[in-house]
Order: C-alpha cells, then sequence, then structure tokens
C-alpha cells in the first residue's frame, strides 16, 4: 500500500508534505514557504552554488551529510532525510566555519557567501582535511565573483582551529528512523509523483504511465522546469530504490546500479581507473556529484556526456529492465540526437564496465572553464600496448557527432602498428576526414576537428613521457 506524504526533516523539525506541485523544488519551497532566504538563486540550474544546502542520511545508524543544489532538487525527494539550511547552523554562537569566514574576509557583496559557507559545513561535517586539493574539489560548484577566492581559501584551512558547536545528533537520528521507508504517490492536479524502494514496484507502476519521466540527480531533468518552464507530469524518483544503488565488483567487471551517486562510486573507480575517477571531478561539482548518476548520463543520451565516451571505450554494457530484461552493448545503445533503443516504460537497471588490467585508459575532456563545464570535444582511449605495438585500442569522441561516437576508421588504422609519431600523424589525418562536427557556441568545426587529431598526439606524448599542456 503506497503512502501519500513525503516526511522529511527541515534543519531539525519534521515536516509532512502532500499537496504542494510535484515540480517544487526545493530551493522556492525554502524561500516561498518558510521564508528561509539565506539560501539564493543565481542561476537555477546547478552551475553557480548560491543555493547550496546539505543533506543528511541515515547509514549504519549515523548520519552521512552530502551538500546539494536546491535549485535543482525536487521537493518530494527529500522524503527521509535530513536538510539542513544556513540559518540553522549556528546553535547560540556563530559556527567555525562562519566564524572563519568573518575573520579571513571571506565576503564582500554576500550573495554567494551562504552557499560557500554551507560547502565549507559539509567539509565539516565530514571532516575533510583542507588541502589544496580538496578546497577546489569542494569549491568548485561555487562561484564568487568580487572577493576573489583567496581569503575563502583561508577561511577553509582555519575553520578546525575553532571551537566546535558540539549538539546531540540523537534527536535527529531518532526523528529519521521515524519516517517508514514505503512507496510512495504524491497526487496533485493532473500530476503524479512516485517514489519506490525495490524495482518489481517500480517497474509495475511505470508499466502503467506513458509519459513518466526517470529522476535520479535532476541535473538535466530539472532544468525543463526551472529554465524551460515545462510542467512535468508523472515523474519517478529512483534515487532512493535499493535496487537500483549499488556498485558491486565481480567476474572481473564493474556491476553499478544506474541510481547510484557519482560520489558512491569514485572510491572503487579510483583503484581501477584512476584517469576515469579523476574525469568526474571536472564532470561536475561536488553538489552535482552527490545525486548525478551514470544512468541518467547515459539516459540523457547527450553527444557530450563526459562519461558515454569512456563507458564505450571500455566496451561496457547496460541492461535493461522492461517487461523482460535485456542487455546491450553500450555501442549499439545511440540511434540518432537524444534518441536511443530504450523503449517507453523501459528503464536502465545497471551498467556493466569491464577491468582491463593491462590496458591504458585515457580521458581526455576539453571546455573552456576546468571545473563544472560542458565539453567541447572529448576523448576516450582504451588501448594496450606490447613492446610498444598496439594490440588492442579503441578510440571514441564527444562533441563531434550527434552521437558519442567510435573512430573506427583511426583505430583500425592503428590496430597493430607500431606506436610512433609516423603512425600517429597518418590516423591524425584519418580522423580529421571521419568526423563532420558543427559550429556553435562552444567551438568552431575546424577547432573541434583539430582538437581530435592533437588528442592523438598528446596519447603519443603521455606514453613518451613527454609533457603536454593539459588545458
Amino acid at each position: 500500500m503506497s503512502r501519500e506524504h513525503v516526511d522529511f526533516l527541515l534543519n531539525e523539525e519534521k515536516i509532512s508534505i502532500k499537496d504542494l506541485d510535484t515540480n517544487t523544488t526545493v530551493l522556492n519551497y525554502l524561500r516561498n514557504n518558510h521564508e528561509l532566504t539565506g539560501t539564493k538563486e543565481g542561476c537555477a540550474s546547478g552551475d553557480c552554488g548560491a543555493c547550496t544546502a546539505v543533506v543528511g542520511e541515515l547509514k549504519e545508524n549515523k548520519i552521512s551529510y552530502k551538500s546539494i543544489n536546491t535549485c535543482i532538487t525536487f521537493l518530494y525527494s527529500l522524503h527521509g532525510k535530513q536538510l539542513i539550511t544556513v540559518e540553522h547552523i549556528q546553535k547560540n554562537k556563530l559556527h567555525p566555519v562562519q566564524q572563519s569566514m568573518i575573520d579571513s574576509d571571506g565576503s564582500q557583496c554576500g550573495f554567494c557567501t551562504p552557499g560557500i559557507i554551507m560547502s565549507m559545513y559539509n567539509m565539516y561535517e565530514n571532516k575533510i582535511k583542507p588541502t589544496e586539493e580538496n578546497i577546489d574539489k569542494f569549491l568548485s560548484g561555487n562561484l564568487c565573483r568580487c572577493t576573489g577566492y583567496l581569503p575563502i581559501k583561508n577561511a577553509i584551512k582555519n575553520m578546525y582551529s575553532y571551537k566546535s558547536n558540539k549538539f546531540s545528533k540523537s534527536k535527529v537520528i531518532r526523528l529519521l528512523k521515524s519516517i517508514k521507508k514505503t512507496d510512495i504517490v504524491i497526487k496533485k492536479n493532473d500530476s503524479k509523483f512516485f517514489i519506490h524502494y525495490n524495482l518489481n514496484s517500480l517497474i509495475k507502476d511505470y508499466q502503467k504511465i506513458s509519459n513518466g519521466h526517470l529522476l535520479v540527480g535532476g541535473t538535466d531533468l530539472a532544468l525543463e522546469v526551472t529554465k524551460k518552464r515545462k510542467d512535468l507530469k508523472n515523474i519517478f524518483y529512483l534515487g532512493s530504490n535499493k535496487d537500483l544503488n549499488y556498485v558491486k565488483n565481480k567476474n572481473n567487471n564493474l556491476h553499478i546500479g544506474s541510481a547510484t551517486p557519482i560520489n558512491d562510486i569514485l572510491p572503487i573507480l579510483e583503484n581501477i581507473y584512476p584517469t576515469f575517477a579523476k574525469m568526474f571531478e571536472r564532470y561536475g561539482s561536488e553538489q552535482i556529484r552527490n545525486t548525478a548518476s551514470l544512468g541518467g548520463n547515459i539516459g540523457s543520451a547527450s553527444p557530450i556526456g563526459d562519461s558515454l565516451p569512456v563507458l564505450i571505450a571500455l566496451n561496457s554494457k547496460i541492461v535493461i529492465q522492461g517487461k523482460v530484461k535485456k542487455t546491450l552493448l553500450l555501442d549499439n545503445y545511440f540511434l540518432s540526437y537524444r534518441k536511443t533503443k530504450l523503449k517507453p516504460n523501459e528503464i536502465i537497471k545497471e551498467i556493466i564496465i569491464p577491468i582491463y588490467k593491462k590496458n591504458i585508459l585515457k580521458c581526455y575532456k576539453i571546455s573552456k572553464r576546468i571545473d563544472d563545464d560542458i565539453s567541447s570535444v572529448f576523448m576516450a582511449i582504451n588501448a594496450r600496448i606490447e613492446k610498444n605495438i598496439i594490440k588492442e585500442i579503441k578510440i571514441v569522441c564527444g562533441g563531434l557527432a550527434e552521437t558519442p561516437k567510435i573512430a573506427e576508421k583511426a583505430q583500425k588504422f592503428l590496430l597493430n602498428k607500431i606506436f610512433n609519431e609516423e603512425n600517429i600523424n597518418e590516423a591524425k589525418k584519418i580522423i580529421k576526414k571521419e568526423f563532420d562536427p558543427i559550429d556553435d557556441m562552444r567551438a568552431s568545426k575546424n577547432y573541434r576537428t583539430k582538437i581530435s587529431q592533437n588528442l592523438l598526439e598528446r596519447f603519443l606524448n603521455e606514453n613518451n613521457k613527454i609533457k603536454s599542456t593539459l588545458y
């Protein structure tokens, strides 16, 4: 029996909701329904971080914290979680992250400050060491247009030197435990919002709906509401579904549930494909990686989805679940621009990534910004080189065609060839003719073509320990 309301904690207050629009974002709910206006709207697309808040979830009797972009998070997805806003973190006195920000002169106009404070709070609660690398990683989703980042970085480096506001979390844990994790269907006007906790009930309901929208992080789907002003009907939230949230290493393959957040995948990926894991730091900010999933990236079918060329280069498969279950090589998934073999009422259940222990994997992302930006060109290369002979190679490009595309002619030429400058130069001539990219606001056709050639040269240089300019 499905419930018809969601329960969550707004700071330390238990909230039940069932009568708000199913397209309501957390940001609009905070500002319009509770006048919690510390959380700002800067971009409405999950880019600037002014809307950052922190979500707490109960895991093994402890609260696990992560930062989110409230501007692209749908309200009803908060069921069973705690939402922490900037107004709540001080207890009798300023929180150490707030005091450190003041003492370091880390705020000027102040618009971005609450979001930065909440990213700092996320670091603080997770006891993240304030190294330069970690600061850049956790602040990559927060833009400041006037203060400059040096005093903000100093505030982070100094935040642990202040006495902590210690308070008991037992009340929050007790309240979170009191929230039942059962399937939910919210009905409002002619729209529904579904939350399922297992695959069977999800498939059963999804088969009944002809125009359902699958939601995990909302990093793409939510923009249909915030930017295009669409009214989405029948949203199926997958982020709480235990049958879609997992990472397993078995039979020399990684099995990843389609709704597993990127940040949950990275600890395992770092040990198997470190270049792939490193790419995700540029794929999206901490807030994005906390909610976005591989299943969502594949499902959106964007020709510039950064994970797609890598997954194809690794000969990954996807498990599709509808009335029947089937497995499909990702090479064969894309049909045309944003069109795939995924049929109505089917979902991506799992991604299967082979583990190549003897291969080299390269992930080259070219974009205007280093962090949190859409690629102009992306190239993934999976190769096995023995005694300087290319025994295996697969080259996949994003941004050069209407779908992620394999450079079949270039890789065919390189197969079983000596890995040297002469053969790479010939492959550069071939790849130039193999793609016909477009001109758009991100890059010209000529630029994209030249980049695809240069990345082959970079691959050679890196193999020969010749330093390349990275960005």
